[in-house]
């Protein structure tokens, strides 16, 4: 049986904190540590907004429109976390902004995970059943394979999101 998709997506959020935790605690010298810890933000985080953005946002929309205007604005958070994304991707870790631009990151991703997490999960597990939320963790687990592990470009971002919200 899978798992439930607010589960699955707060499995996520803290592989993703624990990263964050793991870039902050490391040193300004150990250049290459970072980069690799940026890299893998970058992975979990494009295969995250991507099973939010293509499963559990249109899902939700669908089921529960009352809940439509924090999707779309939880929409707009991601597009910001994927430029950032893209921008670090493109970057060496020895930039003059390549740490300014990750905490930024880490900054706007939190502040996502825990308005996620505070106000919006539990809006949706109030509104759906057990059923429908596993249907919807099955979902997210198969479209989890097919994900992207490097970011986008900015048009083929824009041109999924405007294809969900239209």
């Amino acid at each position: 049986m899978s798992s439930d998709a607010i589960t699955l997506l707060k499995a996520d959020h803290k592989d993703i904190r624990r990263l964050f935790r793991e870039f902050d605690a490391t040193g300004n010298r150990a250049i290459k540590k970072k980069a690799k810890i940026v890299r893998k933000i970058i992975e979990l985080l494009t295969v995250h907004t991507y099973v939010e953005n293509e499963v559990m946002y249109p899902e939700v929309r669908g089921l529960l429109p009352d809940l439509d205007e924090g999707i779309l604005e939880s929409y707009e958070e991601h597009h910001v976390a994927d430029v950032l994304c893209m921008e670090l991707y493109g970057m060496p870790a020895d930039a003059e902004r390549f740490d300014a631009k990750t905490t930024v990151l880490i900054e706007t991703v939190t502040h996502h995970i825990k308005e996620e997490e505070q106000e919006w999960f539990p809006k949706v597990r109030a509104g759906l059943d057990r059923k429908q939320l596993q249907k919807l963790g099955a979902k997210i687990e198969q479209a989890r394979e097919k994900a992207p592990r490097s970011p986008a470009r900015p048009s083929a971002v824009k041109k999924t999101i405007d294809a969900v919200i239209s």
